[in-house]
């Protein structure tokens, strides 16, 4: 699994989000309010809406368009609750923020 770096925890402070693109694939990366940094793919999993746009609280991360909400410590949807994030490998190296997305593949909950 090839980790790339992203960003530096002082460009993600805990409750904050950041999107990114790596080999292709466009990310975010949130830092929840006491938690670690977690990667998700870049669209809401119902119509593929960019997640970037959408609303974080340091533990919830509401898409912009239907306000579909997802629990950014296990990608799990809080509503609908039958939905989830599709999430990549993130870890930290020193202040490194790195995330592989290998051959993680596209979900969607609902069409």
């Amino acid at each position: 699994m090839k980790y790339q770096k992203v960003c530096t925890l002082d460009d993600l402070w805990a409750g904050e989000m950041i999107e990114a693109e790596v080999d292709g694939r466009v990310i975010v990366v949130v830092n929840s309010e006491g938690g670690e940094p977690h990667a998700f793919r870049g669209a809401c999993p119902h119509q593929a809406i960019p997640l970037g746009e959408g609303k974080f609280d340091g533990r919830v991360l509401m898409c912009r368009a239907h306000q579909w909400t997802f629990d950014v410590n296990t990608g799990k949807g809080i509503n609908p609750g039958d939905s989830r994030l599709r999430e990549y490998p993130a870890k930290i190296e020193g202040e490194d923020v790195l995330v592989a997305v290998g051959s993680v593949e596209t979900l969607f909950a609902h069409s």
